[in-house]
């Protein structure tokens, strides 16, 4: 078989000999720009410097972490520890019986006096209101009219009758003329006379319909029995009218007395609540030390009045007394305090007193008081001088320690010591306390 002949190189060659140089060409680029991958060489030589350099960290903090806590742990054991110490005082009470004066001349709490200052308070209230008549009550009203009376007495004379003359009508019926009544004379030519007139207006002297008469003739009773009696008469020419009869209400001396009665008590507690808004609540006011006066209740309809409601009104002074609390607290503390046995002391707030007056002169501004007052005392402790023999001591030594002091004037003790490894009491006055409980 005849051989190949190649003009250059063999193919495969050629091939390999392209790939060779492509794969050069390459590495010359990546050489001419930065890496961007670390061959593991490269890494593996990161790694170790950064194990290197933690381990050259981790000494100084380990240091600096050891050297904080045993500061720390230092300062603790020095300053952390406290000792609370609580005593449960005996308390017994004592009781007092006093009388007291509160006084508005005084100023001050004088508990050797047995004298409190007070204060006078005053308020004045008038009402008024109309109230229903309850009477009952007959309105006749009373017929009127006009009459003509003649004069014609011979010899021709005037006549004067005074306001309130009578006139009787020929059925009976009484008429009376208000006024006074000048009756002219007679008037005679010859044997003929013309009577004197004159006009006037009348009333019946009762009321009801019966007087609505018709036209009538009239007498004077007055005259009845003289020589008058039928020269002077009169006439009527019209009906007498305004007669009439129905049921009203009058006022009754009960209405008048209830209405007293509703308006006194109003006006009177009126009255007492103005005194009380006076006084504020740092005061007390003693029921007994209250005094209201009615200085005026009255109407002007009397009893009898035809109407149908009627006005009253009423006023009314209340005066009234009090005193402090704190006066009277600082009374009780101070007599309790002069009272109590040397070395003893008044448990705060026990201090209290009822108290009640039998006794009141509000005009003089003088109140009695009747005081029942109570006080716990215990035994004085002084915590400084006792908190300074106890510094340094345990337990046991601290509970002799106060039951030298005190003995039978405590009824429990208890100690605490803080944190758990302290088993006595610091030397530290400031960490070491000493509480009352009762």
């Amino acid at each position: 078989m005849a051989k190949k002949i190649y003009d250059i190189k063999h193919p495969r060659t050629t091939r390999k000999t392209e790939k060779k140089t492509v794969e050069s060409k390459i590495l010359i680029k990546e050489k001419k720009r930065p890496a961007v991958v670390s061959t593991p060489a490269v890494v593996s030589n990161t790694v170790a410097r950064n194990k290197k350099d933690k381990k050259s960290l981790k000494g100084p903090i380990l240091i600096t972490v050891s050297i904080v806590l045993l500061l720390v742990g230092i300062y603790l054991f020095f300053k952390l520890p406290k000792a609370d110490i609580t005593i449960w005082p005996k308390v017994e009470t004592l009781s007092f019986q006093q009388t007291i004066v509160a006084d508005k001349n005084v100023n001050t709490v004088d508990y050797l006096k047995n004298i409190i200052p007070a204060t006078y308070f005053q308020a004045t209230k008038t009402v008024a209101q109309d109230f229903p008549a309850t009477g009952n009550a007959t309105n006749e009203g009373q017929a009127h009219g006009t009459i003509t009376i003649y004069n014609k007495y011979d010899p021709p004379k005037s006549f004067t009758f005074k306001e309130g003359t009578r006139f009787m009508s020929d059925s009976g019926k009484l008429f009376i003329a208000p006024q006074k009544i000048v009756i002219p004379a007679a008037t005679k030519s010859g044997s003929k006379i013309k009577p004197g007139t004159v006009n006037v207006e009348v009333r019946a002297v009762d009321g009801g319909t019966a007087y609505n008469i018709a036209p009538s003739n009239f007498s004077v009773p007055g005259l009845k029995g003289t020589a008058y009696y039928y020269s002077v008469y009169a006439s009527s020419t019209s009906d007498m009218t305004g007669g009439y009869e129905g049921k009203v209400k009058k006022v009754t001396d009960d209405d008048i007395q209830e209405a007293k009665n509703v308006l006194i008590e109003k006006a009177t507690l009126d009255s007492v609540d103005d005194v009380k808004k006076q006084i504020s609540s740092e005061y007390i006011l003693l029921d007994s030390a209250i005094l209201s006066n009615a200085v005026d209740a009255s109407t002007k309809t009397k009893s009898g009045t035809v109407t149908e409601n009627f006005n009253y009104s009423a006023t009314v002074e209340t005066s009234a007394l009090a005193f402090k609390k704190s006066d009277l607290d600082k009374f009780i503390n101070d007599y309790v305090v002069s009272k109590i046995p040397a070395g003893k002391t008044i448990l705060e707030g026990s201090s209290n007193a009822d108290y009640s007056s039998n006794l009141v002169d509000i005009s003089g501004g003088k109140a009695t008081l009747n005081l029942n007052i109570s006080s716990s005392i215990y035994q004085d402790i002084d915590r400084n001088n006792l908190i300074l023999s106890l510094l340094g001591e345990n337990d046991n030594q601290i509970r002799q320690i106060i039951n030298n002091n005190l003995g039978d004037q405590v009824s429990k003790v208890e100690i605490k010591f803080w944190p758990f490894w302290v088993k006595s009491a610091p030397k530290n006055q400031k960490t070491v306390n000493v509480f009352l409980k009762f």
